[in-house]
């Protein structure tokens, strides 16, 4: 019996700047490269060309499912990756070909890189992007694998980079997002999934009062088993914060708390809600509201990192945690636990 063959399907526009990243990190790899231009005007067509990809051409129809579907009816093969032009295969070259007959829905591991507070941190995104043939897509935005026959769902140890949230690329698709998720959620206005896209849309460009509006409609409309509310409760904890609605945020930190003890990402928030708490009442500031404070960052480090948890940001389980902890100390008179976890946070960063 022949193995199993693989496609690299992408759906690609105006990708010149990174497009050679991307196909140059899984040939070799794959046995078909097939690229669907939805009406480039920079080189993508002609870089495609020349790593051998077949080129189609589709015209835009303001869907990402209608032309992820149109891209996925040119390949011929038994599984097909899905990758955009400002992703790259960074690690897992060999599971592609471990793949096997038996079908089922792969997740990979997406390595968001995004600027926040100066600098660049990366975010864990455990996404379906492996799929058998004729698996197709749902959604004009944000679109996901449709799976009516239920296939198992299965994480692979393939990890995929991504700097679409750095600013340069988040300048170059400014408002193309917002405006179809605003079209999806004129058709299904109480879709949590959709409410929680557009809040990470806006919060993206740092628009934190709408995103937390339509966080806090999300997580009143989400069930507790959907894949999505981790993320969703941990992004609504931030953007109520930088909204300055810190009372939202204590009350759903206190709703939350019951289910994410094993979570740096919920206590991280947590350390920073009520730090924001504490500076806006000094009086009670040190004794009721900096030990809450402390003792989170201090979890979070208890727990460690946690790369598993869809979305959670690296960092917040170690050299982050302690950053912050040494600076606490520092600012509370207590210079040699300061330098204790300035230390620490120096090697967990290095490590």
């Amino acid at each position: 019996m022949n193995p199993p063959t693989i496609a690299l399907v992408m759906i690609v526009k105006n990708g010149a700047a990174t497009l050679a990243r991307c196909l140059s990190s899984v040939q070799g790899h794959v046995d078909e490269l097939i690229v669907l231009d939805t009406g480039s005007t920079d080189d993508t067509i002609a870089i495609a060309r020349r790593f051998g990809a077949q080129v189609h051409h589709f015209d835009w129809v303001d869907d990402f499912s209608a032309a992820r579907n149109a891209a996925l009816d040119h390949s011929s093969a038994d599984w097909n990756l899905i990758l955009d032009a400002d992703n790259w295969l960074e690690s897992g070259h060999e599971q592609l070909r471990r793949l096997g007959p038996a079908s089922f829905l792969g997740q990979v591991a997406i390595l968001n890189r995004f600027v926040q507070g100066g600098e660049v941190r990366q975010a864990t995104e455990w996404t379906t992007r492996v799929l058998p043939r004729g698996v197709r897509y749902v959604g004009r935005i944000h679109e996901q694998a449709a799976n009516p026959g239920n296939l198992p769902r299965k994480r692979l140890d393939i990890r995929v980079g991504h700097d679409g949230y750095m600013p340069e690329g988040l300048e170059a698709k400014k408002g193309r997002n917002e405006a179809l998720l605003r079209v999806a959620l004129a058709e299904a206005p109480a879709d949590p999934y959709l409410l929680y896209q557009l809040g990470k849309e806006l919060a993206l460009y740092d628009r934190h009062e709408e995103a937390a509006d339509h966080f806090s409609r999300a997580v009143s409309l989400c069930a507790r088993d959907q894949s999505f509310r981790y993320d969703l409760i941990m992004r609504a904890l931030y953007c109520l914060k930088r909204a300055g609605r810190l009372e939202q945020a204590i009350l759903l930190a206190e709703e939350e708390f019951p289910y994410w003890q094993d979570s740096p990402d919920y206590f991280f928030c947590v350390a920073d809600v009520f730090l924001d708490w504490a500076i806006r009442h000094p009086a009670e500031a040190e004794s009721q509201f900096l030990p809450i404070v402390e003792s989170s960052w201090l979890k979070c480090l208890e727990i460690g990192e946690r790369p598993d948890l869809s979305e959670s940001v690296a960092g917040r389980g170690s050299y982050l945690a302690a950053q912050n902890l040494a600076v606490l100390y520092e600012n509370t008179g207590r210079a040699a636990l300061a330098a204790e976890y300035r230390k620490k946070a120096g090697e967990m960063r290095q490590g």
